[in-house]
């Protein structure tokens, strides 16, 4: 029964307070953390991150105005400001890393048959880093420029679902390329990456594990045609060929054929070349699948707009069935973590006149 639960400590239930803590023991987080434990530190931050709190003294007022409410929110302690700094400063970053993976072996299998807009019965990965621009005085240890910090945020997003699968935090020089020595490719997957990832070396690595790799190629590689094969041009595809690497370091790392696909893409005006180790697939598949990698273009711009609880959210939008998308919950949720009604009903949109079958014209006989 959720009778008199807020949609706070109903949302957390979600989560697993033993997995939890056996991240913890694992690195002995509240060994010497006594006044505010890990999980306290969990719940002040989802807390914070759900309901758009900018700074800890704005987390510390909240909190505090709430009361008696923070016990049934599933909170042990008072969260003061300086605790709250304390902890995020000295408990061990592996323990809310390690929970996360826990979370996101529990998102996919719940996304794995969500449409990835074309058809392909294969594991979908992107590829892609994003920049963050930080404060140097603050973060002396990401220097990017003279007179700027910054870091990387290297992401591999499962298509499916747009759940993210590894995040690599670096600082803002080091070369995106490097994190594919940190990938394990997954036999028979594919992997969509932009031209920052063109390493022969380390791109055969995906052939030699069964993975495929989808990769936009530089104007400055030098290839040669061994066969070309027919395409339907109308559908935007300029060419289809067999080719081999003829720079002599970039054949020895890659020894063995690759297909070079030329698109024209009519929304952008912009004209297109990939390759890939995939000779079975549609020229225009393989077309489609680079268009694909856009969605986590999206997804770097959602985590730095709304930087929430995401994999948990995702969790439950599919538990619960909700049609809604992960932003339309997030603001839902901001407005009702509070609220004493059961989770479903107050995530669910009120149904309007017309859908509850009332005519909108109709004239009221009797007012009670």
């Amino acid at each position: 029964m959720n009778a008199g639960r807020t949609v706070f400590s109903q949302l957390i239930a979600y989560l697993s307070h033993n997995e939890f803590q056996k991240c913890v023991a694992r690195y002995g987080g509240d060994r010497h953390h006594r006044s505010l434990s890990c999980w306290d530190q969990y719940l002040a931050m989802a807390f914070a991150q759900l309901t758009y709190r900018e700074s800890l003294r704005d987390i510390e007022a909240c909190l505090r105005s709430l009361g008696s409410k923070l016990y049934h929110m599933g909170f042990r302690s008072h969260v003061p400001r300086s605790t709250l700094a304390d902890a995020n400063e000295t408990h061990d970053w592996r323990i809310f890393a390690d929970f996360a993976q826990h979370l996101i072996r529990i998102a996919r299998p719940l996304h794995v048959e969500d449409p990835i807009g074309l058809e392909l019965d294969h594991t979908l990965y992107a590829l892609d880093s994003t920049t963050i621009d930080w404060c140097l005085s603050l973060f002396p240890w990401a220097k990017f420029r003279q007179h700027k910090a910054a870091v990387k945020m290297h992401t591999l997003l499962d298509l499916r679902g747009s759940i993210p699968t590894f995040i690599r935090i670096t600082d803002g020089k080091v070369h995106d390329v490097k994190v594919l020595d940190e990938i394990f490719p997954e036999a028979g997957a594919f992997y969509v990456m932009d031209r920052g990832y063109i390493d022969f070396e380390r791109l055969y690595v995906f052939t030699l594990c069964s993975a495929f790799f989808v990769v936009r190629t530089k104007e400055n590689v030098l290839l040669e045609r061994r066969y070309s094969h027919p395409v339907d041009k109308s559908t935007g595809v300029g060419s289809d060929q067999t080719v081999i690497l003829t720079a002599i370091e970039s054949a020895k790392a890659y020894p063995e054929t690759l297909r070079r696909v030329s698109f024209y893409d009519a929304e952008t005006d912009k004209r297109l070349k990939f390759l890939t180790n995939n000779f079975v697939l549609p020229a225009l598949t393989i077309a489609q699948i680079y268009k694909s990698r856009w969605q986590v273009e999206l997804f770097f711009k959602w985590i730095k707009q709304h930087l929430r609880v995401y994999v948990l959210v995702a969790i439950v939008r599919k538990r619960l069935g909700l049609e809604a998308s992960l932003y339309q919950i997030l603001q839902i949720l901001s407005l009702t973590l509070f609220e004493r009604v059961p989770i479903l009903q107050a995530l669910q949109p009120p149904v309007s006149q017309n859908e509850s079958g009332e005519d909108p014209n109709q004239l009221i006989l009797f007012d009670f």
